[in-house]
């Protein structure tokens, strides 16, 4: 087996964010035991994105419950919004109407490099809004289709072959089994990121 290519594939990560099957996820639990190497790599990754988390944790309380649905034009009568209903993005989607939904969780000038704030997850589907002032590395995915839909900035996409540069309004899906990369290319990037499985 090839160790660095395991590590290099994105599955530790996809099993840190609760992504992967039951049967990947044994394999992994296998590799971690037979590879120290492994092991070391999916306890740094897991690390790390704890120390992300409660760095850019949203803070509770009764004002965010109302600013989020106020956010998508509902009322008080509305309290109980299920957020399945959030629309999965496609090419028809529309950049100004999630502007305006997801406006007072988008900072003017975002402090932090990365933040990734979960806006819907489904058995099928999951939606995070990202704030990131950093690229993305190479990455390839089996298990579940990847789509973004870039709400302000610019950035640049390699998928495959294909270079891709990516404005306000553009929706890109990632197919299967293919690599790809991302170059922020404005100061910042605002976007909604989508796995659909």
């Amino acid at each position: 087996m090839n160790v660095q290519k395991y590590i290099d594939s994105g599955v530790l990560e996809e099993y840190c964010l609760g992504l992967l099957n039951e049967g990947d996820q044994a394999f992994l639990i296998q590799m971690t035991m037979l590879y120290p190497e492994i092991k070391d790599e999916l306890s740094a990754i897991d690390l790390a994105m704890e120390r992300w988390a409660v760095s850019t944790a949203v803070r509770s309380g009764p004002e965010l419950k109302e600013r989020v649905p106020a956010g998508f034009g509902f009322g008080d009568s509305d309290a109980h919004l299920n957020y399945r209903q959030f629309p999965a993005i496609d090419k028809n989607a529309d950049q100004h109407t999630w502007l305006s939904a997801l406006n007072h969780l988008i900072p003017g000038v975002p402090s932090e490099d990365f933040v990734c704030l979960k806006i819907k997850k489904d058995d099928h589907l999951q939606q995070m809004l990202v704030i990131t002032k950093t690229d993305f590395p190479q990455e390839e995915h089996g298990d579940y289709l990847e789509s973004f839909f870039i709400l302000k900035g610019r950035c640049e996409c390699t998928v495959g072959n294909s270079h891709f540069k990516l404005a306000p309004g553009d929706f890109l899906e990632i197919p299967l089994n293919v690599k790809h990369a991302v170059k922020i290319i404005s100061p910042f990037v605002v976007a909604i990121l989508q796995y659909h499985w």
